[in-house]
């Protein structure tokens, strides 16, 4: 069982991050906040892909207390 299981590092280099609180559906308004604050920052996305880290259980938690981390590289 637990030799099915890996631990790798991962270089990302540089990466802009959010705390998402609620619906996976709201993601988009958290994602475009990160766009304003990069482009203030004169930072621009590389690619298109991004990564969701989730904190909550979204079959116990909430809707509107979810937790996930959004985040995508930057240069």
């Amino acid at each position: 069982m637990y030799d099915e299981i890996v631990f790798e590092v991962l270089k990302e280099g540089k990466v802009i991050q959010v705390l998402h609180i609620g619906s996976y559906d709201d993601e988009p308004e958290s994602f475009e906040k990160i766009e304003k604050l990069a482009s203030k920052m004169g930072l621009s996305r590389i690619g298109n892909s991004h990564k969701e880290i989730y904190l909550s259980n979204k079959n116990r938690t909430a809707k509107d207390k979810q937790k996930t981390v959004l985040r995508y590289s930057v240069r």
